[in-house]
C-alpha cells in the first residue's frame, strides 16, 4: 500500500489490474477509482459509496484512454494522467456543483504513472514512450508542463523493460528525490529545487521501486525480472550503493516499520515475507505467505 506523502493527509492505493482504489484528502470524505478499461476516474463518496462524478478519459481527438498516476491534492482535488494520449488532468470537486476539470495535453508520450512532491505543489509523471518527466506546478497550472531530465538515456540503445517502474514509490529525502529510470540499470537523484540531475546511481538492474528508510539516510531498491532476486541499498550522502541482499526471489514491495529499525520484504515466488533488521541486516523473522 501507497501512503500519501502529505504528513497531515491520509491516502491510499491498490492495484487491481484495471483499477487503481485511492482514498482521499484531509477530511476523507472522498475515494477516486483511476481505470483501464473503461478509462475514466470515478469519484465516491467515502461513507456511503455512492458515485459522486464520473469523468471518462476521452482526449482532445475524441480516443479513450487508460488513466495512470493519480494522486490526491489539497483543496479537494485529484491530479492524474491519461496515458495514450500524453495529456494531465486536474479535477476540482466543490462541495456542491460539477466537477471543475482542467485539462493540460501534449505532455509527453505515454506517462506511465505519477507522484505528488509531499507540499502538495508539483506533479511528475514519468514517460514511458521517450525519455524524460513531465513537471507541473500546481500553483501556477497556466504556465503549462515543463520537461525536466530530457533525455537522460539519449543516445543509447534502450533496454527492454519487464515491468514498469513506480513513481507511486519514489524516494524523498531532503531536497533529492530518486526516480527509477526507464529502460535504464539507474537510479535518478533529482534536486528537488532546480529540477536538475544531480546524480546517476549505477544499480544491478531496472528499478522498480526506490523506498526511503524514515531516517533518509538509505534508499532501498527492488528490480525487475529477471533480476527481482535482489534489493539494493542506497547511502544518501555518497550517493552509491553500499550493500546487496537477496531476501527471496521476485522481491516486489518493501517496506519499513515507522522508526525504520526493521525491513518488511515480499517474495512472492517463495511464498514468504521477510523481516530484516536495517542495522545489522540480519534476518529476524519469516512469515510464510502465499505469492504475497
Amino acid at each position: 500500500m501507497y501512503h500519501s506523502p502529505y504528513p497531515h493527509y491520509f491516502g491510499g492505493q491498490l492495484n487491481f489490474g484495471n483499477l487503481s482504489v485511492r482514498a482521499e484528502q484531509a477530511d476523507g470524505k472522498l475515494v477516486a477509482v483511476s481505470n483501464y478499461e473503461p478509462g475514466g476516474v470515478r469519484i465516491f463518496d467515502a461513507a456511503s459509496l455512492t458515485l459522486v462524478a464520473d469523468i471518462p478519459a476521452v482526449a482532445a481527438n475524441g480516443a479513450k484512454s487508460k488513466t495512470v498516476g493519480l494522486v490526491d491534492i489539497p483543496g479537494r482535488s485529484f491530479v492524474y494522467a491519461l496515458y495514450d494520449p500524453g495529456e494531465i488532468w486536474r479535477v476540482h470537486m466543490p462541495e456542491t456543483g460539477a466537477p471543475v476539470v482542467t485539462k493540460l495535453p501534449g505532455v509527453g508520450k505515454l506517462p506511465y504513472d505519477g507522484n505528488v512532491t509531499a507540499d502538495g505543489r508539483f506533479y511528475l509523471a514519468g514517460l514511458f514512450g521517450e525519455d524524460g518527466v513531465a513537471l507541473l506546478d500546481l500553483w501556477a497550472p497556466e504556465a503549462g508542463v515543463r520537461r525536466i531530465l530530457d533525455g537522460y538515456g539519449h543516445g543509447e540503445e534502450p533496454l527492454p523493460v519487464y515491468k514498469m517502474p513506480h513513481y507511486e514509490g519514489w524516494a524523498s529525502v531532503g531536497d533529492l528525490l530518486f526516480l527509477p529510470a526507464v529502460g535504464r540499470h539507474e537510479l535518478l537523484a533529482v534536486d528537488s529545487r532546480s529540477w536538475t540531475e544531480r546524480a546517476r546511481i549505477p544499480v544491478h538492474g531496472q528499478p522498480v521501486f526506490a523506498v526511503a528508510r524514515p531516517d533518509g539516510r538509505e534508499i532501498w531498491v527492488n528490480f525487475a525480472h529477471p533480476d527481482n532476486d535482489v534489493v539494493q541499498i542506497v547511502d544518501v550522502p555518497s550517493l552509491r550503493v553500499v550493500d546487496e541482499l537477496r531476501p527471496g526471489r521476485a522481491v516486489l514491495h518493501i517496506e519499513f516499520t515507522p522508526r525504520g529499525e526493521q525491513a518488511w520484504v515480499s517474495a512472492r515466488d517463495d511464498d514468504k515475507v521477510v523481516v530484516l533488521d536495517t542495522a545489522t541486516r540480519r534476518l529476524r523473522l519469516t512469515l510464510e505467505l502465499t505469492t504475497p
